[in-house]
């Protein structure tokens, strides 16, 4: 089948890049002769036929934009069907709807699992990208945004250090990450951050925090980062022992979106850990024994950290996944995603690449992680 014209979607949390890798798709798609269709808002605007046309000519260097031109939403069209085949088969009508022959839809494991799953059971000409700022998909080594979202992240660390210092405060940094600590890992060890706590590695607050601060102010440090996930959580024996202001009930209780996964942020972690150090007379009074007042503040960087334009690398990452991803709809390599392994642009199943991957336990951030934490205050001591 010769393909005349392809839909573009994005879906999910917007991150930089994404309008990268929509240019690169168009840069090709062009010199093809093939035309790009725009669909609105994700799969809302696929299910709905929410479309724009994409002329090349009106979007000189768009890769260097931040956002999507598309407009993005969390929408499963699949959520709550009795029959996932014949729902598969009800939307595959979509493509004559709108008049397209294949569908590059550019999103994290929600977007291509549902672009999965019209491939599987409609055999509909698909091709993904993949995108999270999270960088938590296991088909890609690196997903677009993601460094640009830890260098916002890791300034940001670096910036309030200078507040940090003059106020001899603690600041408790929230992080994006609902389970996995890509951002905070990355982002914590480049500011050089005193804690990072992240979900793969629940944590015990009195020795993974409490106990720490009591270290690094015996040591003599004034002033302390902590770097936590917004996914971050306590151990079980840690919330019964040391939490006063959440409980178990409290995680279960949280609502949770579209794709049935629980809103974290609704947690408000960084809060949480400030509100449990200030109960802590002890805490407190090891500062002052130090000359140092216990004061700890929160700061949750949240959307700006999807905010802004793309880095360098980001911008050719999202260009050369637009432009791989065109190439694999002219070849007729449908039900891939593009990837990134090592420094090559390469392609893997759909349902393998939008499985989820996570900081393993054995590698080298989590010993710089307990490195940096451990051997700063040891050095110090007398």
């Amino acid at each position: 089948m010769v393909i005349k014209k392809v839909g573009i979607l994005t879906g999910g949390g917007d991150c930089p890049g994404l309008n990268s890798v929509i240019y690169g798709i168009m840069l090709k798609a062009y010199d093809a002769g093939v035309s790009c269709l725009g669909i609105l808002k994700g799969w809302k605007g696929f299910v709905e036929n929410l479309t724009i046309p994409l002329d090349i000519a009106e979007h000189d260097d768009l890769h260097t934009v931040g956002g999507t031109i598309l407009y993005t939403s969390r929408t499963n069209p699949f959520k709550g069907v009795e029959s996932k085949e014949k729902t598969a088969k009800i939307l595959a009508e979509k493509f004559n709807e709108l008049g397209i022959d294949a569908l590059i839809a550019i999103g994290g494991d929600d977007t291509l699992g549902v672009a999965d799953l019209l491939c599987k059971y409609a055999n509909l000409k698909i091709v993904g990208v993949p995108k999270t700022i999270d960088n938590d998909l296991a088909g890609t080594h690196y997903t677009f945004g993601f460094w640009s979202a830890v260098q916002l992240a890791s300034n940001a660390m670096d910036n309030l250090t200078t507040t940090a210092r003059s106020h001899q405060r603690v600041f408790v940094v929230e992080i994006m990450g609902r389970d996995a600590g890509f951002l905070t890992m990355y982002s914590g060890i480049s500011a050089g951050a005193d804690i990072i706590l992240i979900p793969e590695t629940p944590f015990d607050l009195e020795k993974d925090v409490i106990q720490v601060l009591k270290n690094r102010v015996n040591a003599g440090y004034k002033y302390h980062i902590i770097a936590i996930s917004e996914g971050a959580y306590p151990k079980h024996e840690s919330l019964e022992r040391d939490f006063k202001t959440i409980s178990k009930e409290t995680l279960h209780k949280l609502p949770k979106d579209t794709f049935g996964n629980p809103l974290l942020v609704k947690l408000n972690i960084s809060q949480t850990i400030v509100d449990e150090l200030s109960l802590r007379k002890d805490l407190k009074e090891e500062f002052l024994k130090n000359d140092v007042e216990f004061e700890c503040r929160s700061v949750v960087l949240g959307h700006t950290m999807r905010a802004g334009t793309p880095n360098s690398f980001d911008r050719i990452l999202g260009l050369r996944f637009g432009l791989a991803a065109m190439k694999m709809v002219l070849e007729g390599k449908f039900g891939y995603m593009v990837c990134l392994q090592g420094n090559q642009i390469r392609s893997v199943s759909l349902a393998e690449g939008a499985k989820k991957k996570y900081i393993t336990s054995h590698n080298d951030k989590m010993e710089l992680r307990d490195l940096l934490v451990k051997i700063r205050y040891l050095s110090k001591q007398k």
